[in-house]
């Protein structure tokens, strides 16, 4: 597996949140050969013993049972611990979400029928910002108990902790609940984390403006997953062969940023160099 990202031109890797058990020793292995180096861990990385697939929400920071928030932590130091053993600095976490229907997947719909303009769909986007603001309050204070834990446990191990943006409408933290988190967490090991496609679906649906949305956060970005969106919610693209402007993201592209492509399995070799010819063409090689 690191071979062969290591053959697409790529001395870093992230590992993310399908690395079963098994397949441990052989990247201990290769990171120990110096085969390739790790850019960054995904959270919960490796996956807990005896799950197979790949499980990023499998226990969340926000969840109203103790024991379930207790696993999270429990398996999220885990990860800190992996993240030490092959040199990656940095964790990206998923944060929660509260407990809303399924809003998304309606809005998708919707704007796949060309939809976006009517009345029907600001109604049902307007009532989906008023359930999240109305919800946002129980999962954010669980949220901050759980950070409370873990920040401290990664600035241990010298380990920066990347806060995604995610792209279902009931997962936390809401967009402009990031420049509070950062404010009340003001350590130079929290930081955002921009995941290109989910700022795109989320403004495609009529949550925000990306470049509105990075601008109060530039200041504590530490990097970007980088896909494309084929309209209204087709992600995981490479890029160029979507809808995203990543000469508006330019401006807050820096060198020291982690950039990882974050691709689907099914993209074929040679549409993702083009993809990484393409961000390259804009953003440069560094």
């Amino acid at each position: 597996m690191l071979r062969e990202i290591r053959d697409l031109g790529f001395d870093f890797a992230e590992l993310s949140h399908g690395i079963r058990m098994v397949l441990v020793p052989g990247i201990l292995d290769a990171v120990a050969a110096g085969e390739i180096k790790i850019s960054t861990l995904h959270n919960f990385c490796p996956l807990p013993l005896g799950v197979e697939y790949p499980a990023p929400n499998l226990y969340e920071f926000t969840a109203e049972r103790p024991r379930d928030r207790e696993l999270a932590i429990k398996h999220t130091l885990k990860t800190f611990d992996f993240a030490v053993r092959v040199k990656a600095p940095l964790v990206v976490l998923h944060l929660g979400r509260m407990e809303l229907k399924d809003y998304g997947g309606k809005l998708e719909e919707m704007l796949e029928r060309g939809e976006r303009h009517l009345p029907k769909y600001q109604k049902l986007l307007g009532e989906a910002i008023a359930k999240r603001e109305a919800s946002r309050k129980g999962a954010m204070a669980r949220l901050y108990d759980t950070l409370k834990i873990i920040l401290p446990e990664a600035e241990k191990r010298g380990l920066i902790l990347g806060c995604e943006n995610r792209e279902a409408v009931q997962e936390t933290p809401i967009e402009s609940d990031f420049e509070n988190l950062l404010r009340d967490f003001d350590s130079p090991n929290l930081a955002y984390w921009h995941d290109c496609g989910h700022g795109q679906i989320k403004e495609n649906l009529g949550f925000i403006q990306v470049t509105d949305h990075l601008e109060p956060l530039a200041g504590r970005l530490a990097g970007f997953h980088i896909h494309d969106v084929q309209f209204p919610a087709r992600d995981h693209c490479p890029p160029g062969s979507g809808m995203i402007n990543y000469a508006a993201l330019k401006p807050f592209v820096k060198p020291e940023h982690i950039k990882v492509f974050e691709l689907s399995p099914r993209v074929p070799v040679d549409a993702a160099q083009r993809g990484i010819a393409h961000l390259k063409s804009i953003w440069g090689e560094a």
